[in-house]
């Protein structure tokens, strides 16, 4: 059975706190009209700080997509390969076991994908298959641990990897000043993940069940222009009140697999902003506290994309509270919109106890 290995996480060394996003924004848009909705909404994310890949005033700069592109490329192969190598130590594996490597961002393009260069450049098999996702935004962190699942079904002796690599902050664009974009520029935040899924052994959440939902009609909801200046953000107000109609998506995959999805022992969970956690506590009638590994990573990092679910379930291998047999829920959530969910249980590698 597929077991889902503690991931490895880095953000960058720049840091905003949300005091300064605050201050930035009374400075930049002054005249704005809703200025000071904007202000209350970036003040109610519950983010202390972001991590960013340079600072803030060259952030603020638009050099224009070429140039982005650039830097994305150069960034990723600066700061991804540590990651990976991280993970693999988590794992007790070494780059030559991995059979399939799960690359998912949404916040640049390359092609060929990353994928093709870590295998060239970090001892990977060349038989090793790809699998780049870059169209599920957040939900692609999610997507990936399914996917993973998936493969290591169809091949149960095999090993994935999976890598999330955002860079939010690549995607400012100076000119969006709808009270949305003034939101997401203080809620993003960058951050790269990387996990290992192995076929057999290993200690972490032994996955279960897999599903997606997608609510009907809201492809616009969350989405991206893709301009001659790069990709502009874009988010319906009506966001925050996804779910109500995602909670009973939820319940009903874990009610395939006999579980209830209100009386499980841990929660990973997407958080896309406060409201998300908030709503959801409330709908699945699950204490607060049982989101605190998706607030903690809202709080200190802000919502770093698909590496959200990846960073709460390395702070849920840290707290070191879970017990073998223990079962809990995953979940990202995107554009679509749409939820990817997994079911797993805690199980710890015999041979580590020996």
């Amino acid at each position: 059975m597929a077991i889902l290995c503690k991931p490895a996480i880095a953000v960058p060394e720049y840091v905003i706190t949300n005091d300064e996003t605050l201050e930035l924004a009374r400075r930049l848009h002054a005249d704005h009209p809703q200025l000071e909705l904007a202000l209350s909404l970036i003040e109610h994310t519950g983010v202390q700080k972001r991590h960013l890949i340079q600072p803030i005033e060259k952030v603020l700069q638009h050099p224009g997509f070429d140039a982005r592109s650039a830097t994305y490329e150069a960034q990723t192969k600066s700061r991804v390969p540590a990651v990976v190598r991280q993970a693999l130590v988590e794992a007790e594996l070494d780059a030559t076991q991995i059979d399939m490597i799960i690359y998912v961002s949404c916040t640049g393009f390359m092609m060929p994908p990353p994928t093709a260069w870590l295998i060239n450049t970090m001892g990977f098999r060349p038989e090793t298959r790809q699998m780049p996702i870059a169209q599920l935004g957040c939900a692609a962190g999610g997507a990936a641990i399914n996917r993973a699942h998936d493969f290591c079904r169809a091949y149960p002796e095999c090993n994935v990897l999976i890598v999330a690599c955002e860079f939010c902050s690549l995607c400012y664009q100076p000119t969006d000043l709808s009270v949305g974009s003034l939101l997401s520029d203080g809620l993003f935040g960058d951050g790269i993940a990387a996990a290992v899924v192995r076929g057999t052994g290993g200690t972490g959440i032994r996955l279960e069940r897999n599903g997606s939902y997608i609510i009907p009609n809201t492809e616009d909801w969350i989405s991206y222009a893709v301009r001659s200046t790069g990709f502009h953000f874009q988010l319906d107000k009506r966001v925050p009140g996804t779910m109500e109609p995602l909670a009973p998506a939820l319940s009903a995959v874990a009610e395939q697999h006999q579980w209830n999805a209100s009386k499980l022992d841990f929660y990973i969970i997407h958080a896309g902003g406060p409201r998300i956690l908030d709503d959801l506590s409330r709908f699945l009638d699950v204490p607060p506290e049982a989101f605190r590994f998706s607030r903690a990573t809202l709080t200190e990092y802000g919502n770093i994309a698909s590496a959200v679910v990846l960073d709460a379930c390395a702070r849920m291998f840290d707290e070191a509270s879970a017990l073998d047999g223990q079962r809990g829920l995953m979940a990202g959530f995107g554009p679509g919109i749409t939820a990817e969910i997994a079911l797993g249980t805690w199980t710890s590698d015999p041979a580590a106890s020996e």
